[in-house]
């Protein structure tokens, strides 16, 4: 969990058996109807019903769990085809508006049925951008960032990610399209302590909201890392955990005599 907090994203690779990769290639191509925004994802999703399935395996429905708590709502979904020989890509971008909440995120399931390489794409994100507010493709005019990411994976591989990284589609110049399958995620209850927390006072726990990321300066990646540690905070509805200081400087109101 640290290690999202720190990221932006929790990455699964080839967590989604085989057959159901099969399948997914079909359904896609024939379309899902849409989701209102804001519905229960067992109203969404029919037992038995592919998305179901995918949400049922167990490894994605721990993470998000994890992430988001018991009952999220479905904000929508949208599978997202990139065809052979495009010729463009999607600009950098976050999911949302200016978002300032501290205390509650949203989650976005990213799942590839495909092997995806190099040739086909993939997504690129930037790890770390997700405290950094901007507002939707405010950083569209951004081509390349240091320590971006362009994600290659094997079959079935699953993304899970805050809903404010900076991230975009990059052009397909291969002969196959790539398919990618998003699922936004809201929660319905308060994201604290959502997890196993019986390492909570682990040092590593520290030490990964401590990370600096190459696209900022080191000076100004302490902003980055005073997010985290609110984050963290809230979180773990520990108010005062703090790494170096930094929260307590800021948080500092002393009494006058």
């Amino acid at each position: 969990m640290a290690r999202f907090v720190a990221n932006g994203f929790h990455r699964m690779d080839a967590i989604v058996p085989a057959d159901l990769n099969e399948e997914a290639i079909g359904i896609f191509e024939a379309g899902l109807p849409g989701v209102p925004y804001g519905t229960p994802v067992e109203q969404a999703y029919e037992p038995g019903s592919f998305t179901r399935r995918l949400l049922e395996i167990p490894a994605i429905a721990g993470a998000v769990r994890s992430l988001v708590g018991a009952d999220p709502t479905v904000d929508h979904h949208a599978i997202h085809i990139r065809e052979p020989h495009e010729g463009s890509a999607q600009p950098l971008h976050g999911d949302a508006i200016i978002d300032t909440r501290i205390d509650a995120f949203d989650v976005q399931l990213m799942y590839y049925p495909q092997e995806v390489t190099g040739t086909m794409g993939g997504t690129l994100s930037v790890p770390g951008s997700h405290l950094r507010r901007t507002n939707e493709s405010d950083t569209g005019r951004y081509q390349n960032l240091r320590g971006q990411t362009r994600l290659t994976c094997p079959p079935g591989t699953v993304v899970l990610l805050h809903h404010g990284i900076w991230h975009g589609g990059r052009r397909n110049d291969s002969d196959i399209r790539r398919y990618m399958y998003k699922i936004r995620f809201n929660p319905t209850v308060p994201q604290v302590r959502t997890w196993d927390v019986s390492d909570l006072d682990d040092p590593q726990v520290a030490a990964e909201l401590n990370r600096y990321f190459p696209w900022c300066e080191h000076a100004t990646g302490r902003l980055e890392i005073y997010n985290r540690v609110m984050m963290w905070r809230a979180l773990t509805n520990n108010p005062q955990f703090d790494v170096e200081y930094w929260a307590t400087r800021v948080a500092n109101r002393p009494g006058r005599v």
